[in-house]
């Protein structure tokens, strides 16, 4: 874990002041746990929310009822619907949202299992990126933890000086 890539966004949260937030589906919590297992890092994480259910994500999240119904719980409208919502509820500068499916079942035709899309919303940038990872279940949840790392972590140095 010597420079992973929790540690690589732990050092530049803490270096930029910036407070963290996760919206996660998929992931079940996996990211935060990743996240926590860095010493100090209740200095920028704040907390996350497990939203697996549509309920939990329209209920907790704000995500809106059409964006799930229209688009689904794994697409881009919705990861970017979670993370403002998760932002906003825990007031924190940043928060990363994923959803996805892991498998091995709930893959359709245009959502195959591995379908993931992962959000960013912090003040000054929304972004959202779909990926497709073909491993089981638990190789797509790690997939899906090490794409959110490396997403936050690109956009955290692209802010610095």
């Amino acid at each position: 874990m010597s420079n992973s890539l929790e540690i690589q966004v732990g050092h530049l949260l803490h270096e930029q002041g910036l407070k963290l937030v996760l919206a996660e589906s998929c992931t079940g919590g996996l990211l935060g746990s990743r996240i926590t297992d860095v010493p100090g890092s209740s200095e920028y994480f704040l907390g996350g929310v497990v939203a697996y259910a549509y309920e939990v994500k329209a209920d907790l999240l704000g995500v809106r009822w059409n964006t799930l119904n229209t688009n689904g719980a794994v697409s881009r409208e919705t990861v970017l619907e979670m993370a403002r919502g998760v932002r906003n509820l825990l007031k924190a500068d940043i928060a990363i949202s994923v959803s996805g499916i892991a498998g091995p079942g709930g893959g359709t035709p245009e959502k195959p299992v591995g379908t993931t899309w992962i959000g960013l919303v912090a003040n000054d940038e929304e972004r959202a990126e779909k990926f497709q990872f073909s491993g089981g279940r638990e190789e797509n949840k790690i997939s899906s933890v090490d794409a959110a790392l490396k997403m936050l972590l690109d956009y955290l140095q692209s802010k610095q000086p």
